[in-house]
């Protein structure tokens, strides 16, 4: 996505960007560095990446079908006894992070990065974020449950060069 930078001497500290027709028109103070102009740029592209993503999401309905292969990974790995109040994707996570699970609300979110991503590592983070519903931790009980998920250690590895590679 193109980026056009608008200065302005009025602005003095705030930074706002919108999108105009498939533009960004980032608006920045005048006095800001060019290498402050540089992250801001990058900010607002993944802002906007971001954006564009959670919209396809929407459209392709893919909670929908999140939620229905864990249920699927629910069945075959736990016996279908976990139970949580959501499961998501989310565009908001950092580049180490694939998954998360808020114990306390029952709330798991997934990365959608794993959708570029070979099914059994997609498979393995759900299955890894369903097992936190059982046990918090990353004790030995923890790993004796995620590693009922056959593809465990390969998608492990798979993962692992992905973070490397970032």
């Amino acid at each position: 996505m193109d980026v056009k930078i608008i200065r302005s001497q009025r602005r003095k500290k705030t930074i706002s960007a919108r999108e105009v027709d498939g533009v960004i028109h980032l608006y920045l103070p005048a006095a800001l560095s060019r290498e402050d102009e540089f992250k801001y740029v990058q900010w607002a592209k993944k802002r906007f990446e971001a954006r564009s993503r959670k919209k396809e999401l929407r459209e392709n309905n893919a909670d929908a079908e999140l939620e229905k292969r864990a249920q699927e990974l629910n069945k075959r790995y736990f016996a279908g006894e976990l139970s949580w109040t959501r499961i998501s994707y989310t565009t908001e996570q950092n580049a180490r992070t694939f998954g998360i699970c808020n114990t306390r609300n029952r709330t798991i979110r997934v990365s959608d990065r794993l959708l570029k991503m070979p099914q059994f590592v997609h498979d393995y983070v759900v299955v890894h974020e369903l097992a936190h519903l059982k046990v918090p931790r990353h004790g030995s009980d923890f790993w004796r449950l995620v590693n009922r998920y056959p593809k465990t250690e390969r998608a492990r590895g798979y993962l692992m060069a992905v973070g490397m590679s970032d």
